[in-house]
């Protein structure tokens, strides 16, 4: 399998991707790639764009959205159905936008949560945002290129929930998307964020997993300064280090001190949560985040790349 590492690669290439070559574009980066999250149904923070097209602009590789229904596509900000006039303002409301739409806009891939909720109530407001294989089948063929198996807060998602939800999908779809596996916060349930024995679950079960960010969530790291569970990368797993706990939204001295701490303690991936403002981390950050990691010269060639190219 002959891939480019990520740092090299453009709109053509990620369109070429599975979610194996992908995994390995990632791998070859070393450490130096950038995934921001951008919840899909907040206002954008600038009129006449989307906060996707605001956070690619400032050097992200990889968009997640956030709260994204497969059953009823919305994306705010882009040109769609539904969107409101004020006579002054135009406010697009996206309905009906896919990540396969938003990857040709932006030429990076795109990728979505999904969340295996246990509670009755909560999955039955919306279905369309379940860890199923079902939704995972929609995603991928919505143009998704990547699934995070995750949480969000107070929606009871347990670590063995989140394990069986990626072998089902896995068994579904096999490498068709990138799989990553880890809840945000505890998110509302009392066990730790992840855990050893949570870890070898996912990779169990087929999953890339996803790991807290080194000291911005409580019991991130292990007794050796690693976090919890660190993967073999021989063995094709990796680990990403999140910033979802609205430090997103802190100095941009923090978000350096957490961009080198992952670094220290082999971190691969780099995500940067969408509670900085509602929907989206300060964008300066996303920028402080990236030169932090891997410097100018890559960050100002994902931002100023065409997603021609």
């Amino acid at each position: 399998m002959s891939v480019k590492r990520l740092l090299d690669a453009f709109a053509s290439d990620f369109r070429a991707m599975d979610g194996r070559e992908l995994r390995e574009s990632i791998r070859l980066a070393e450490g130096r790639t950038l995934c921001a999250e951008i919840l899909v149904l907040a206002p954008p923070l600038v009129d006449g764009i989307s906060n996707v097209e605001l956070a690619a602009a400032m050097g992200a590789d990889l968009i997640l959205l956030n709260g994204y229904d497969v059953l009823q596509p919305q994306v705010m900000g882009f040109p769609g159905s539904g969107d409101l006039d004020l006579g002054w303002a135009h406010l697009p409301a996206g309905v009906g936008i896919t990540p396969g739409q938003i990857k040709q806009w932006v030429g990076r891939p795109v990728g979505l949560n999904l969340e295996p909720v246990p509670i009755p109530e909560l999955a039955a407001r919306a279905p369309g945002r379940l860890a199923t294989p079902e939704n995972a089948r929609r995603a991928h063929e919505q143009g998704a290129d990547f699934l995070v198996i995750t949480g969000n807060p107070k929606t009871g998602v347990t670590g063995k929930g989140i394990a069986e939800a990626v072998r089902r999908i896995r068994e579904d779809l096999g490498d068709a998307l990138l799989l990553l596996a880890g809840k945000m916060h505890r998110a509302g349930v009392n066990q730790p964020v992840v855990t050893e024995a949570d870890v070898e679950a996912f990779l169990a079960a087929g999953g890339w997993r996803a790991d807290p960010a080194a000291r911005n969530r409580a019991g991130a790291s292990g007794a050796r300064g690693r976090p919890v569970g660190r993967a073999d990368p021989s063995a094709g797993r990796l680990v990403m280090g999140t910033i979802g706990t609205s430090q997103e939204g802190a100095s941009s001295s923090v978000i350096e001190q957490l961009a080198l701490t992952g670094k220290r303690i082999g971190v691969d991936l780099f995500h940067i949560g969408d509670a900085g403002f509602t929907g989206i981390a300060f964008p300066e950050n996303i920028y402080t985040l990236s030169i932090a990691i891997r410097g100018r010269r890559h960050t100002w060639r994902r931002m100023a790349a065409s997603p021609y190219r």
